[in-house]
Formats: structure tokens, sequence, C-alpha cells
């Protein structure tokens, strides 16, 4: 049901936030440094990779599927509708829909500025943000706006980063991770 996204499929890279301590939580939240979305989310990420590719750029993958334990996790932890979604409603993440991502500069290997970091749960994270992020970093938002929705992708208005397929939640159910097959939460 789920694809596996790689980093040799899709000229990616995979720096899955919540397989370490690098998150909002300090902890790991998976047990697997892995992605994985559902089949059209998948297609639609294939022609953003190549779009962004012709530009001479690449995509960081920070999150794909969340399991909807993981869900919960995250929203025990900080509880903040504006930046998670309350797991009573169901995430896009945890149906397979919604990856967050950034864009790499593929000569030097550099993440492109986009004003602050991912997850950021701040005001400043907001995609129409004008004051208070560099014009810089107001055009990148603006080129991984372009390209996601090119690629068919709607877009989170609080987060930079969030880019799910559209009406997720009309679409398609939340997964638990043993449902899902990809068994992030299990070693």
């Amino acid at each position: 049901m789920l694809v596996e996204i790689t980093a040799e499929g899709f000229g990616v890279e995979l720096d899955i936030a919540y397989a370490t301590t690098n998150n909002f939580t300090g902890a790991p939240v998976y047990r697997r440094h892995a992605a994985f979305l559902l089949p059209e989310a998948a297609e639609n990420l294939r022609k953003a990779c190549g779009m962004a590719r012709a530009l001479g750029l690449h995509f960081r993958i920070f999150d794909a599927y969340r399991p909807s334990e993981a869900q919960w996790l995250l929203w025990d932890h900080t509880p903040d509708p504006e930046f998670l979604a309350d797991p009573h409603r169901g995430s896009p993440h945890s149906m397979g829909a919604a990856v967050d991502l950034t864009l790499v500069d593929s000569a030097t290997g550099q993440d492109l500025d986009m004003g602050t970091a991912f997850d950021a749960f701040t005001p400043l994270s907001h995609h129409a943000v004008t004051d208070g992020i560099s014009a810089e970093a107001q055009r990148n938002r603006l080129l991984l706006l372009g390209i996601m929705t090119a690629a068919g992708f709607d877009f989170y208005s609080s987060e930079w980063w969030h880019y799910q397929l559209f009406n997720a939640r009309a679409r398609y159910p939340v997964l638990t991770d043993a449902a899902s097959g990809a068994r992030m939460m299990e070693p």
C-alpha cells in the first residue's frame, strides 16, 4: 500500500527527524530511519524531484508517513493545533499523504535558506510571512511552493516545509503502524 521513498529511487536525502533526537521532542519517535508515501503522493514527489533536478536542486526529506501512534506521541508532547494535527481528527501524515521537506543545492549540498528550521513552531514558519525573514528565504519558499504545487501537492499555510495530497482526510484512512506495513515504531 505504501511506497518506500529511498535516496536511490528518488534522488533525495533522507533526514528523518523523528528517527533521531533532532526534533522538538528531543527523543526518537520512530525506530526506523525511513520514509513512505501513498502511491499517488510518491508519484507527485517523483515529479517534484524531476523539476528540482532540472534546477540543480534536490530534496531533503524530514518526514513522510507518520503512524497514528507517533502522531499521538507528538500531540501528547506539544498539543499545538497550529503546527500539529489533532490525532482525533487525523493527520495527512498518518495517512501516508504528506511529506515534510526542503530544497538542497545539489552542487554544494547546502540547504536553501528558508528563514526558519524545520519544525520551528513560530509564526515565522508561515508561508505568507514577509517580515522577519530575508528576501532570499522568501524566494526559496516560493520556489519550493511552486515546485510542489506544480507536482500536484497542496500546502499547509503554517508550515513552509509541509505538503500533502488534496482532500487527504476525505480520501484516505488513518493508518496504525501495524496496518501500514511500514513498521516505523517497532525495530
